[in-house]
């Protein structure tokens, strides 16, 4: 049996559930369990690895000790043990334990509930669940399928624009970014971990090092504020090899951006914020008066700005709206201009995020410690015989191969113009810069229906008048007649 058929007949167990409404109960309820089987399957490893090895899960909570046994415990007194020990003991391990294991398991069942009513359902789910073995070997595979399987259904639920990336995007944006065996990578809204996942890849791939775990566990940072997704990141980065992920339950945009010293800026950082939402009441005021608005991508530009060091290296996704927005944005594109060299921005076309989203992105490239002079534009076309993405047909990492055989040797083509700064501060900073190559393709269309309009109208009065003719004929046949 498949894995996406296993999770379907899994949601359609939860299904039954009274307790369990609709697909993100669902979903999160899954991801915590999803969450306890990794985590034992890894301490099967730690356990060979590590002498004298030590759960910071009590014995009898462990999910081999409880869930693995198909006809162990269940029914009423399955769902007593999960909700009166389980999750309590587990959220306690936060604030009663000074192992670093103990308290990431505490922060991940922080904001977790179990939303099953009941018991003998909660078995059959579970025993489903043990069908799919995160052994070494085929753990990440395995748990990558149940990821883009979990993704597609948020996606479904209408939950996903805040925290989901298509994996094409993730990877060539650090393929682009070139993280380094070393650097301090941040994503300071890191939804489930793309651009965490992605970096930790591209640097095995590229450093064959013996420490490089140890290296990664220590410079491979993130923050969420969501649970669903940060438990989901957490998970992830687990089977990526990151034992204790320095990934924080939070909001980034809490914190006053004076709070922060020298000493915590970073080399990297790479994020796609959630644009289009606005933050809650007082965010703003951790900001400088002349920055601040309650848009969340905006409030994230600012914050990038602040935190990489000289030299540091940033790239964000943003909509359209920042680029070409006035006011307060402004102002922010005016700061990141002085500060940094923007020195690129890939145009992406309509649906790379569909379907809960038409917004037309960007990804904007950057690099601390010079002012901006030139930016070039890179405008991503569709493969052949698209007109849009969608969920069966999404953007592809291979559709980028023309952006990086550009990039090291920039001149201009169809798709790829430059602007200056001079030019930028005449038009107010406004970065919506279009393709001069091009006949904009909406104008284009719009010109097209016009003329076929007239043409048809033109058609349409020929018709008449031979109709008016034809009638006028016969009724003068008629009067002849009489």
């Amino acid at each position: 049996m498949s894995i996406s058929t296993t999770i379907k007949t899994i949601q359609d167990i939860m299904r039954k559930d009274a307790g369990v409404d609709g697909d993100a109960q669902r979903i999160s309820q899954l991801v915590w369990m999803i969450f306890l089987k990794v985590f034992d399957a890894r301490e099967q490893e730690y356990e060979l690895l590590e002498d004298n090895y030590k759960s910071p899960i009590p014995e009898g909570l462990r999910w081999r000790n409880w869930a693995t046994d198909a006809e162990g415990i269940t029914g009423d007194a399955l769902l007593d043990f999960v909700d009166n020990s389980l999750f309590k003991t587990l959220k306690d391990l936060r604030t009663t334990t000074t192992d670093p294991r103990g308290q990431m398991i505490g922060k991940v069942f922080e904001d977790a509930y179990n939303y099953m009513k009941n018991g003998t359902l909660i078995r059959q789910v579970i025993n489903k669940l043990n069908e799919i073995d995160f052994n070494k070997k085929e753990q990440k595979k395995q748990f990558s399928e149940i990821y883009e399987k979990i993704l597609q259904d948020l996606q479904s639920a209408g939950n996903a624009g805040e925290y989901y990336t298509p994996r094409a995007v993730t990877k060539f944006i650090v393929d682009r970014i070139k993280p380094q065996l070393g650097e301090i990578v941040l994503d300071p809204a890191c939804g489930t971990g793309g651009f965490l996942t992605a970096t930790i890849d591209y640097i095995r791939q590229h450093f064959q090092s013996a420490d490089v775990p140890q290296i990664l566990q220590r410079t491979i940072c993130g923050t969420e504020k969501k649970p669903l997704p940060y438990n989901l990141c957490i998970t992830n980065l687990i089977l990526h090899g990151i034992d204790i992920p320095a990934a924080e339950h939070d909001n980034t945009l809490a914190r006053p951006l004076r709070d922060y010293s020298p000493q915590e800026r970073v080399d990297v950082i790479i994020t796609n914020p959630p644009f289009g939402g606005m933050e809650e009441d007082g965010i703003e005021d951790n900001f400088p008066a002349t920055f601040r608005t309650k848009e969340t991508a905006d409030l994230f530009l600012v914050l990038i700005v602040n935190l990489l060091k000289e030299g540091g290296r940033g790239a964000i996704v943003l909509p359209d709206g920042t680029l070409f927005g006035e006011g307060v944005k402004t102002r922010i594109k005016e700061k990141l201009l002085q500060d940094c060299n923007l020195h690129t921005i890939v145009r992406l076309p309509n649906g790379v995020f569909n379907p809960y989203t038409g917004i037309k992105t960007n990804l904007l490239f950057f690099t601390k410690g010079e002012p901006t002079e030139t930016i070039w534009y890179y405008e991503h076309p569709y493969p052949g015989g698209y007109k849009s993405y969608s969920k069966t047909k999404p953007i592809r990492f291979e559709e980028f191969a023309p952006e990086q055989e550009w990039w090291d040797n920039r001149e201009e083509n169809e798709f790829a113009w430059k602007v200056t700064i001079t030019d930028l501060k005449a038009n107010n900073y406004n970065l919506d810069i279009k393709n001069p190559h091009q006949v904009d393709i909406e104008q284009a269309d719009l010109d097209e229906m016009l003329a076929e309009y007239h043409k048809l109208m033109a058609e349409l009065g020929d018709v008449r008048d031979k109709l008016k003719f034809e009638l006028m004929s016969a009724l003068e046949g008629n009067d002849q007649l009489e």
